[in-house]
């Protein structure tokens, strides 16, 4: 019995900013005189990124105006993790119920009824009663539907959830799995010079995606799921970590981390393909989680892929920038809106990558009935 992704919702909260306009904002949080405001400021534009969402108005506003940080120089008394979650649970409800319900509406006669099983997927908030038992109530799911929370993985999380959600699915021939991806990456701004913040600074920013799978398709299009193979580069471990901190979620991305997926991708691609007897060259459509544009550019030259071939991904980090677990679903939903029946059993070939240094791939389908 396969698996299938039935249908893909995305939501952003409703403040969407410029990336120059957010280094504005960044350089004076930090203080920054000319010359170092100079070097955020090129730092930003190199990102690939021409605007990001947000929960927080503030990061468009200057200071006076701020509703979250408070208005004074250096914005002290910097907001604590107590402060953030709590703009987590007011924000994360109801962008997930936007990106649920787009993701139910696109599939004919779907009832909320019939959702088995629902899995909730986040690494920038938890809280309990949780985000999963408040979808259950905002959705009008069944209240004894099976809940699996996925919390801290970071960007690659979305494709644990596809895992339990394809091993659910191929022992249950009733299974409707809904899986929920929400990431408030922007609420943990961290007021420190060191490179890596100033990097994850300039990358995150906030999204949902839902994905429904079933055992058998529900819509005329899906995405069958084929096969998963992960790997862990352990020369890695410290170079892409999150930790909880007085003052939020601290990310470590170091710039080591585009040279360490360069060096495992090709045997990740190898191992995956093999499961499959398919080589790279039979393989035209890729989802990719745009962790940062050099990230990208390593994975093509490794692959010998092209800028066109990764369209979607840079696509996708342009609009949004870096929403964590989400983004790949975000990919994946762009790559949809090309598919035409031409494509029918096409294999698509996704990435995504975190703490550990985890390596994840996976293979999908192009599926039509």
């Amino acid at each position: 019995m396969k698996s299938y992704l039935c249908a893909i919702g995305t939501a952003n909260p409703p403040y969407a900013f410029p990336q120059q306009q957010i280094a504005d904002f960044m350089a004076e949080a930090l203080q920054l005189d000319k010359d170092d405001t100079r070097k955020l400021k090129a730092l930003y534009r190199v990102s690939g990124i021409e605007q990001r969402h947000t929960a927080l108005p503030d990061y468009g506003r200057q200071n006076g105006e701020y509703e979250f940080y408070p208005n004074t120089p250096g914005l002290e008394p910097f907001p604590t993790v107590g402060d953030r979650m709590q703009e987590y649970r007011k924000s994360a409800l109801p962008l997930s119920v936007e990106a649920a319900q787009e993701c139910l509406a696109q599939v004919p006669d779907m009832d909320v009824s019939q959702i088995t099983h629902l899995i909730t997927v986040s690494c920038t908030g938890m809280y309990a009663p949780g985000l999963d038992i408040e979808l259950v109530e905002a959705l009008g799911l069944p209240s004894q539907v099976q809940r699996t929370c996925i919390y801290f993985m970071g960007c690659y999380a979305a494709f644990n959830a596809l895992k339990v959600a394809d091993t659910i699915c191929r022992a249950d021939a009733h299974a409707r799995v809904l899986i929920v991806c929400t990431e408030l990456c922007t609420l943990h701004f961290q007021k420190q010079q060191q490179s890596d913040h100033l990097v994850s600074n300039s990358l995150f920013a906030d999204g949902a995606a839902a994905v429904l799978v079933s055992p058998k398709p529900l819509s005329p299009l899906s995405l069958r799921v084929d096969a998963f193979h992960c790997d862990l580069a352990p020369s890695g471990h410290k170079d892409m970590a999150w930790h909880i901190h007085d003052f939020g979620f601290e990310m470590t991305l170091s710039s080591y981390v585009p040279a360490l997926i360069k060096q495992g991708i090709g045997q990740l691609t190898q191992s995956l393909l093999q499961k499959l007897n398919l080589k790279l060259e039979e393989i035209d459509l890729f989802a990719i989680h745009p962790g940062g544009r050099k990230i990208l550019e390593v994975i093509e030259e490794a692959l010998g892929l092209t800028a066109k071939d990764n369209r979607h991904a840079y696509q996708v980090l342009r609009q949004f920038g870096n929403m964590s677990s989400a983004t790949v679903l975000f990919v994946l939903h762009a790559l949809w809106q090309e598919l035409q029946p031409g494509r029918h059993e096409a294999p698509i070939l996704s990435f995504a990558f975190g703490p550990g240094l985890t390596l994840e791939s996976m293979l999908l389908s192009v599926h039509y009935v």
